[in-house]
């Protein structure tokens, strides 16, 4: 695609800290989608759901299951809210850029947040990090550390870099899979733009990716938390 991205480029004069704009704002709306959709599920709740809050009720039932899979209930209510709140957060930054596209001269302002690496590493470091405080919150830190040490301490190294490859693998999973869907999404569009019978030819195919990628979206949503609370339970739970 034949767009620049609006980059602010070092930051109070340090060299390094540049700041794709796109990206800021389409994490700022993401937000705030997820605000608005939480406030009104919570609105006139009843011990009867119906219309919306029933819905909010499905989502809360699956994120549920997802940790039954994973670890026990007793261990893993707390992390309710944190499955709830991922899984909410990326489907909705997934499928932003699908829905459509703002490009603005050639500046791509609207995009998927998680069309963008930073994002979803920051995403996947943030839930590292967690694991590793709810580790040693739930078990002490003399029992967590004697986890990388187990079954055998030769082990140690091994563990050590699978924490670097869990990091890197969950963020770049998330961001390669989306970073895709709009790249070819705006190859079908950059065609259907190009002369008017490819206009005509491309609108089943874009129509057809969209639904596809909205279907992307929300597996690879599933699989972020999925694996957040894999990678969780290994660290709290004491059969692991």
């Amino acid at each position: 695609m034949d767009h620049e991205a609006p980059l602010l480029n070092d930051l109070f004069g340090i060299p390094w800290l540049d700041f794709n704009l796109s990206t800021v704002l389409m994490t700022f709306i993401s937000s705030v989608i997820v605000f608005i959709i939480c406030v009104l599920a919570a609105r006139n709740l009843q011990m009867k759901p119906t219309g919306f809050q029933n819905f909010m009720d499905w989502i809360i039932d699956f994120v549920k299951g997802i940790i039954d899979d994973t670890m026990d209930w007793k261990t893993g209510k707390v992390f309710l809210p944190l499955g709830l709140t991922l899984l909410t957060y990326i489907f909705i930054s997934n499928i932003l850029g699908v829905i459509t596209m703002g490009v603005v001269g050639y500046t791509l302002w609207w995009k998927s947040p998680t069309s963008d690496a930073a994002i979803t590493l920051t995403l996947s470091t943030m839930v590292v990090v967690l694991t590793h405080y709810y580790g040693i919150k739930v078990k002490g830190f003399g029992e967590y550390a004697k986890d990388y040490v187990r079954p055998v301490p030769f082990l140690l190294p091994f563990k050590i870099i699978e924490e670097f490859t869990n990091t890197l693998t969950l963020g770049l999973r998330l961001f390669g899979n989306i970073f895709a869907g709009e790249i070819l999404l705006g190859l079908i569009t950059k065609m259907a733009f190009a002369a008017i019978p490819f206009t005509l030819v491309s609108i089943i195919p874009m129509m057809a990716w969209q639904g596809f990628s909205l279907f992307i979206g929300g597996i690879q949503a599933f699989i972020f938390v999925m694996l957040t609370m894999v990678y969780m339970s290994h660290k709290v739970s004491s059969d692991h």
